[in-house]
C-alpha cells in the first residue's frame, strides 16, 4: 500500500511539472559579433584540417580503420565550442608526446619486471 501512495504522489508531481513552461533566454547578437564568430570558426576549421591533413595522421588514421573522409565530415559537424577545444588542444599538446611521460612509464615497467624476476637491471651487490 505505501508504495502505491508513493508512486501515485510522483505520478502527481510529475504531471505538475508538464505544466511548468520552460524559460529561454535569447538576446539580439551584433553583426561584428557574428562576423568575429564566423573567423574564430574558420580559423579553428583551418587548424584542424591542417593537421588531420598532414601525411602521418592520414596513415594513423587507415591504420586504425578510419575513413579521412568520415573525419572531415564529423569535423565539420562539430559546434563552434567544441571546435574551438579541439583545435586549442591539437596547439597545445606537444607534437612527440611527453617525454617525461614515457621515461617514466618505462622506469616503472622495468621496475615492475625487476621485482617480479623477470630481468636483472638493477644489480644485487
Amino acid at each position: 500500500m505505501p508504495l502505491r501512495r508513493t508512486l501515485v504522489l510522483v505520478l502527481c508531481l510529475a504531471l505538475l511539472n508538464l505544466g511548468s513552461p520552460l524559460v529561454a533566454h535569447a538576446e539580439l547578437i551584433g553583426t561584428l559579433q557574428a562576423a568575429q564568430s564566423s573567423a574564430a570558426r574558420a580559423q579553428d576549421l583551418a587548424t584542424v584540417s591542417s593537421t588531420l591533413a598532414r601525411a602521418e595522421v592520414r596513415s594513423q588514421m587507415l591504420a586504425l580503420g578510419v575513413a579521412p573522409a568520415a573525419v572531415e565530415a564529423r569535423v565539420a559537424r562539430l559546434t563552434d565550442p567544441e571546435l574551438h577545444s579541439l583545435a586549442e588542444r591539437m596547439n597545445q599538446a606537444p607534437a612527440g608526446g611527453d617525454v617525461l611521460a614515457v621515461i617514466g612509464v618505462v622506469f616503472i615497467v622495468l621496475l615492475i619486471l625487476e621485482l617480479v624476476g623477470v630481468i636483472d637491471i638493477f644489480k644485487k651487490t
